[in-house]
């Protein structure tokens, strides 16, 4: 998972506000989320679509799976 650098620092600081570590952070979010159910992806995906146009992935050639 990718996170912006306002992203990345929004949650850290609920972590550190909680004690707590950012993956436990994400996957309250996204417990959250999928509880909720009434979230409309669509609007969400198309509302973000090109939001970080200067963000690189590396090619999957490069990921590790160790």
């Amino acid at each position: 998972m990718y996170l912006t650098a306002d992203q990345r620092r929004s949650i850290d600081q609920i972590a550190a506000r909680n004690g707590t570590t950012m993956a436990e952070v994400i996957r309250t979010a996204l417990d959250r989320y999928l509880r909720d159910g009434d979230v409309d992806v669509d609007h969400a995906l198309a509302s973000t679509f090109g939001a970080a146009p200067e963000a690189s992935v590396p090619s999957r050639d490069e990921w590790s799976r160790e």
